[in-house]
């Protein structure tokens, strides 16, 4: 389906002409009417499939052709981080570009300039005020922001606002909310907890759920069947000879993110880390460094996994096993992007194997087992528990696969 055959105001029409967006995806077609419609929503959408522009566009046009209230704050759209409040920000702007909506992002940081900015937005009533729950709040405790006239109240990928730890927070900033209202909540995943904070906050909503798609086929999918103790040495092995340009590794928690970054930067790698503990500044200077090449090796949480939005990325490294496939999806979708290839390599230890065994069949298909390097040792067979093929090939000899991924440069 194209744009022009949703019934969508020539302003937008305009704006997503000069932007060269033609065609709608699934999550687009499907959500965009029943935002217009009035009716509160819960889409069930990976990170990548155009959810952004699904829940901005009809806002925008009901904005600009319904009556609002003028200098009051009209739509929240909660962001679980502040990359992707950014992110959502910079979309606001190219949807907006023929539109008389105001619009201010408001997220953390130790900026006192940003802050005032922040305040001023809100205090003249921006349209629409894009958000982490976090700042929000603190300049709600601060007594100069009404939102009783708030029409539309949208969280985007409230999953991770939950995993994040929002979920009173969501709810207290709920409470300054009208009760009439239009409210939409976009998730990459659907567990009890989102079902419970929909139930909360929604009303009759309608329920929009897109089945999660598998990989990109241009992304060389790999795994290494080891011991715990050898994940470190494996790592050392690939690096040995030539880092490539841009490497996430995620890491299932922030304790092992910084004991992953250590061991590394023992072998002298260049290498940043990235996890919630992080002041907002600090994860902006690693982010910057990342994308302009003073870090080659980026160890992170998914905090990472989803919303940050960097095109080049030569190689991904699951040190350990998501803990289900939308994250599994979601980490490897970080490579072979704009039309380059990538690697997704995963490190499967004996615990691991069930979950990863899941994971291959999500994907229908047996993940190739890279023998270990001679070095490491031999590693266990893989055998999990749910029925798995007893291919290992985790015994082996040769690193033939090492160096693929590794020294392209765009």
């Amino acid at each position: 389906m194209k744009f022009y055959d949703l019934p969508l105001n020539d302003d937008v029409l305009d704006a997503l002409d000069a932007m060269h967006f033609e065609d709608c995806t699934p999550i687009q077609e499907q959500s965009i009417p029943v935002i217009l419609e009035g009716r509160d929503l819960i889409a069930v959408a990976q990170t990548g499939t155009g959810k952004t522009a699904a829940y901005l566009l009809p806002i925008l046009n009901k904005l600009s052709e319904e009556e609002h209230p003028e200098d009051a704050i009209n739509c929240i759209v909660m962001a679980p981080t502040r990359e992707l409040a950014q992110q959502i920000d910079q979309q606001m702007e190219g949807f907006s570009y023929f539109l008389p909506v105001s619009s201010v992002a408001v997220y953390g940081g130790n900026d006192g300039v940003l802050f005032e900015q922040q305040k001023k937005g809100l205090t003249l009533g921006a349209d629409v005020v894009i958000a982490t729950p976090g700042r929000l709040i603190a300049h709600l405790n601060l007594g100069y922001v009404d939102l009783s006239k708030v029409s539309y109240f949208i969280l985007d990928e409230a999953d991770r606002m939950l995993d994040m730890g929002f979920y009173d927070d969501i709810m207290q900033i709920a409470k300054y909310l009208p009760k009439e209202r239009q409210t939409i909540m976009f998730s990459a995943t659907m567990p009890t907890k989102i079902q419970q904070l929909a139930g909360n906050i929604l009303s009759n909503p309608v329920e929009v759920k897109l089945a999660v798609s598998k990989p990109a086929d241009k992304i060389l999918q790999a795994a290494y069947v080891c011991y715990e103790n050898q994940k470190l040495s494996i790592i050392r092995s690939l690096f040995q000879d030539e880092v490539p340009e841009r490497v996430i590794i995620f890491a299932s928690s922030k304790i092992k993110v910084k004991e992953v970054t250590r061991a590394l930067k023992q072998m002298k790698l260049n290498v940043g880390e990235m996890h919630s503990d992080l002041e907002q500044v600090q994860r902006d200077e690693v982010m910057h460094a990342f994308k302009a090449g003073r870090i080659n090796v980026l160890v992170a949480t998914d905090i990472v996994a989803r919303g940050i939005d960097i095109d080049d990325i030569r190689l991904v490294i699951n040190y350990d096993v998501p803990h289900d496939c939308e994250d599994y999806v979601h980490r490897i979708g970080r490579t072979a992007r704009a039309n380059n290839d990538g690697v997704a390599i995963t490190f499967v230890s004996e615990k691991e194997q069930t979950s990863f065994r899941t994971i291959e069949k999500f994907l229908e298909k047996d993940i190739y087992k890279i023998p270990l390097p001679p070095e490491v040792g031999a590693g266990p067979e893989y055998k999990p528990r749910s029925g798995g093929n007893g291919k290992s090939g985790s015994k082996g000899k040769g690193r033939g696969f090492r160096n693929q991924g590794k020294g392209r440069r765009k």
